[in-house]
């Protein structure tokens, strides 16, 4: 005959282990999507921010909107200085400006084994335009 004693201590160990795990999983990646949600937020103002850079040289002497790279540059660094936010990229083509955001967050659980920072990226886009 087999003796079975014993083996639902292992299968229990096994299981809460596993759901120490889920719960490590689950509240790093709530806190890494709350924090993205603010950097949308941020990247979304930074580039409207950018938007405001208009070059007024073109703009009087042609008519046209056309947005000034080291202004939309300047005004995006001012933007987010305060936010211990990197700016990556401030692109601007024409009339509109695309603007890279990155931040390290510290994930509130992590196991030994697992890193316990991250990096979240957020991109975001805005154009000016002349009211007619």
């Amino acid at each position: 005959m087999r003796r079975d004693e014993g083996t639902i201590t292992v299968m229990t160990i096994g299981f809460l282990l596993f759901l120490g795990l889920l719960a490590a999983v689950v509240v790093n990646a709530s806190a890494a999507f709350l924090q993205r949600q603010q950097l949308d937020n941020l990247a979304d103002g930074a580039a409207r921010s950018a938007a405001d850079g208009l070059s007024t040289d073109v703009f009087y002497r042609t008519g046209q909107v056309e947005l000034d790279g080291s202004q939309a540059q300047r005004l995006v660094r001012s933007y987010v200085s305060r936010s211990g936010v990197r700016v990556v990229r401030v692109v601007t083509d024409g009339d509109e400006v695309r603007v890279r955001l990155e931040r390290t967050v510290d994930l509130a659980l992590a196991p030994p084994g697992f890193r316990s920072r991250t990096t979240i990226v957020s991109e975001a886009t805005a154009s000016l335009r002349v009211a007619r």
